[in-house]
């Protein structure tokens, strides 16, 4: 390769080589990105307009061109959230508000729910129309690029700042926030590179003011930066990445070649698969940050300690959770009472059904259930708040289950977590058992709760719905229990793993706790030793090209 491939290769991006946390290349671009901090980081208008510009860099070696879609996303919002601020008008206030939500929410419709609204107008009404990208016919006049206009991308994590901009222009609508200083400030909260793709999702109130605060970063924090690097390549490459590509990725591809043995573990893997991916990501994104003084949330609690799924959902993914719970759930009415929004989502909702299982039977039965839920708020007027507060809560997990992805299998395992959040909340109250909480009794909730958790991942997985029916169908009636010997011994690599990734997990956090302030507080020396080893172990246990994060793809 001669010099000035090399230098091409470094500035331009490539749909087979993004730029991500787990590439040599991001760490030595993230190297560079320090060195430069070292002479900025005192003076904030140039340390955000650096930031700036090397996470926009980061976001076009990511997602390539998208990166002006980011660019328009903050010029947007940055303006909109000025013009509430001023406004002394309620109404112009208010309106300004729905068109903001209007143009973000359109705009995040036309990259993951362009095919679905196709294919249900083709259902529908018999048609064949066939999805258009318009803004790659339109850049490929403009600027004679050759992009395939029948194929619409989904930006990489477009849902995840959608988001954080929306709760900003949401957070100064309320009054509950003042608008940034300036645009160069505002493009590096909405830009920031750590958490840009796959989150957590940074509310501004908890990121601005960290802009306007000197750089610190004490000998304990440095080795807590370290540290979570360390364990998300840990988490994502030698966990993940190992059982995804030696087991798991290979019996949801054709669950119909494998017992119902191996469609069990398959599930079990994917568990755990998910989790460390995720979780990997969002440790190395805060210890990345971290290095540069600024510091973001936790984003996961051991989630798999959970004893029930309302605790599960305050431990995985606490950034959704908690933005879905603060713009959706309690606009709703939450445990109140309900709003108008709860009516009109809750018919949006049965439509979306009915529209997904394009059968006029599935309508009525829709219309009849629908029409039962009101019924029993007249009926039984004293239950009306318990089954409003039930309303707004499937809202909220199905519309969560929505924002992953437009399909059967996305509605029906956001529906299941929240069927599991309500079923938990009449069961407390009728348990005998709900009062025990020895170990024997704490470990039989969290693997009930780990188990039904598990059982509805087989539908955020599976391809389709054909794909989770078969595997939930072998594991039913073909679970073979005379090919687990053959089975263990042919995969006992990855089950090792597992059993590593799974003990691990459910250690106390005591204990863990201890371990990693003892890699905090050892001499520098050790440290360097100790991540040296660890690197060289992480990159040796790859065994395929490097897997993008899941959560990309939302």
């Amino acid at each position: 390769m001669s010099f000035l491939e090399f230098i091409k290769n470094i500035f331009t991006y490539s749909e087979e080589s993004p730029l991500i946390f787990t590439r040599f290349f991001f760490w030595g671009f993230f190297a560079i990105v320090l060195l430069g901090y070292c002479f900025v980081h005192k003076r904030f208008a140039l340390r955000s307009l650096y930031l700036l510009i090397v996470s926009l860099f980061f976001y076009y070696k990511s997602s390539g061109f998208f990166f002006l879609l980011l660019i328009f996303n903050t010029l947007f919002e940055y303006f909109v959230g000025l013009s509430l601020y001023k406004s002394k008008s309620e109404i112009y206030r208010k309106l300004l508000l729905a068109f903001s939500i209007v143009v973000n929410l359109f705009i995040l419709s036309y990259f993951k729910y362009t095919y679905f609204f196709t294919s249900v107008i083709n259902d529908l009404f018999g048609t064949n129309l066939v999805a258009y990208n318009y803004l790659a016919d339109f850049s490929n006049l403009l600027t004679g690029s050759h992009f395939d206009t029948s194929r619409i991308f989904l930006p990489v994590g477009i849902s995840f700042y959608t988001f954080q901009t929306m709760s900003y222009t949401l957070d100064i609508y309320k009054r509950k926030l003042e608008p940034v200083k300036n645009i160069i400030d505002f493009g590096f909260y909405v830009a920031f590179f750590p958490p840009l793709v796959a989150g957590p999702i940074v509310r501004a109130a908890d990121f601005i003011p960290q802009i306007y605060k000197k750089f610190q970063l004490s000998r304990y924090e440095f080795g807590l930066a370290v540290f979570m690097i360390l364990k998300g390549l840990i988490k994502k490459i030698t966990i993940g990445d190992y059982i995804a590509v030696n087991f798991v990725d290979r019996i949801f591809s054709n669950p119909e070649m494998y017992s119902g043995f191996e469609s069990f573990m398959a599930m079990l893997g994917y568990s755990l698969q998910v989790y460390v991916d995720f979780s990997g990501y969002t440790d190395i994104a805060i210890g990345v940050a971290l290095l540069m003084g600024f510091r973001l949330r936790q984003n996961f609690n051991s989630p798999y300690k959970a004893t029930n799924c309302g605790e599960f959902w305050k431990r995985w993914h606490m950034s959704l959770s908690s933005w879905l719970k603060d713009y959706l759930y309690i606009p709703l009415g939450g445990n109140r009472n309900a709003s108008v929004g709860t009516w009109v989502n809750f018919a949006l909702i049965l439509g979306i059904f009915a529209l997904l299982a394009a059968s006029f039977w599935v309508s009525i039965g829709l219309l009849i259930f629908g029409v039962f839920i009101i019924s029993l708020m007249f009926i039984f007027p004293k239950s009306k708040k318990n089954i409003i507060t039930n309303i707004n809560l499937m809202i909220t997990m199905l519309l969560g289950g929505l924002w992953h992805g437009s399909s059967w299998n996305f509605m029906i395992w956001g529906g299941l977590n929240g069927i599991g959040i309500v079923v938990y909340k009449f069961w407390r109250k009728i348990s005998p058992w709900e009062k025990y909480n020895n170990v024997l009794a704490t470990v039989w909730k969290i693997a009930l709760t780990f188990g039904f958790v598990t059982f509805t991942r087989v539908f955020f997985r599976a391809p389709d719905y054909d794909t989770a029916a078969t595997m939930l169908h072998r594991i039913w009636n073909n679970f073979s229990p005379e090919v687990i010997p053959a089975v263990m011994a042919g995969y006992y690599k990855v089950w090792l793993i597992m059993l590593f990734g799974f003990i691990t997990h459910w250690l106390s956090n005591k204990f863990k706790d201890k371990w990693r302030d003892k890699f905090i507080n050892a001499p520098h020396w050790s440290q360097v030793l100790i991540a040296v080893a660890i690197i060289f172990m992480v990159y040796q246990s790859i065994c395929s090209e490097m897997q993008a994060f899941i959560y990309f793809q939302f």
